[in-house]
């Protein structure tokens, strides 16, 4: 029996933790099966990700900065069009094919952590307007979410997430987002704020609704300032890692051939790899 493996592509790829949580997988379900980091360059991508069978690899992960590209040098499904971005990508009969899994791993968090969120996220406040908040975005629309407010500190960008996404995404400034706030069911960060080194998003919670959500992103810290202040005032709250492994059961189904799990024995192992030393 021959081996399957897949990769994770990324510059750089070494912080990933795609290995633990895949890995875990492998050995829940008693794999032949391996999942390894190569680091490749923007430059090297085209023909690094044209080799990929040659190289013994039945598929693979496109992680920063390559996401953008592995949409153009792929067959994208509509969920990776949707986004504008793919990061799962697999082999069919030669042809590179790929989707987005990320905004899947969005709203399967959301469940998770806050059952029945989108009862009360009639109106959502999403910041950011990058490839994560394209997958956000693209989650909260595909459940039926009616209003999202996008908040992106360069507008022009904000703006051409409406002409993508539609009339329902709202681009709004600065002058505009308390009253955006007022009565928000959803908080989304959806940037790099709060991340190690960055600043804190700084948002006035006190005005979304009393059963609202506060949703992050960003997995280091696990617990950003953004969730802290949220859970003091009473909130429900959906973090980073959450997403990170509910995105990649699609990955892992792929390339594997099996629908894994995310358990609360998988979330632990992958805390204790983010505890500083």
């Amino acid at each position: 029996m021959t081996t399957r493996r897949a990769c994770v592509m990324g510059w750089p790829v070494k912080h990933s933790r795609a290995p633990i949580i895949h890995g875990y997988w492998i050995e829940k379900h008693g794999l032949d099966a391996e999942l390894a980091l190569e680091a490749v360059t923007p430059e090297d991508f085209p023909r690094f990700l044209a080799g990929l069978g040659e190289r013994g690899y039945v598929g693979g992960s496109a992680t920063m900065p390559h996401k953008f590209a592995a949409l153009a040098l792929t067959e994208p499904d509509e969920h990776a069009r949707a986004v504008g971005a793919a990061n799962v990508i697999w082999l069919d009969g030669g042809r590179l094919r790929s989707t987005n899994s990320d905004f899947a791993g969005f709203v399967a968090a959301l469940d998770e952590s806050a059952p029945g969120w989108e009862r009360a996220a009639e109106k959502a406040v999403v910041f950011g307007a990058g490839g994560a908040a394209r997958a956000v975005l693209h989650g909260l629309l595909e459940r039926g979410v009616a209003r999202i407010h996008v908040h992106n500190r360069t507008a022009d960008k904000a703006e051409a997430l409406r002409e993508r996404f539609g009339h329902r995404v709202v681009p709004t400034s600065d002058t505009a987002l308390g009253a955006a706030l007022d009565g928000a069911g959803l908080v989304v960060n959806g940037a790099s704020y709060g991340m190690a080194g960055q600043p804190d998003l700084d948002v006035d919670l006190a005005r979304v609704r009393d059963d609202a959500v506060v949703a992050d992103v960003v997995y280091v810290p696990l617990e950003t300032g953004l969730l802290r202040r949220a859970r003091a005032r009473g909130l429900r709250v959906s973090d980073g890692l959450a997403m990170l492994l509910h995105q990649g059961p699609g990955c892992f189904e792929r390339w594997f051939g099996v629908r894994p799990l995310v358990t609360p024995e998988l979330r632990e192992r992958v805390e204790r790899a983010l505890r500083p030393a």
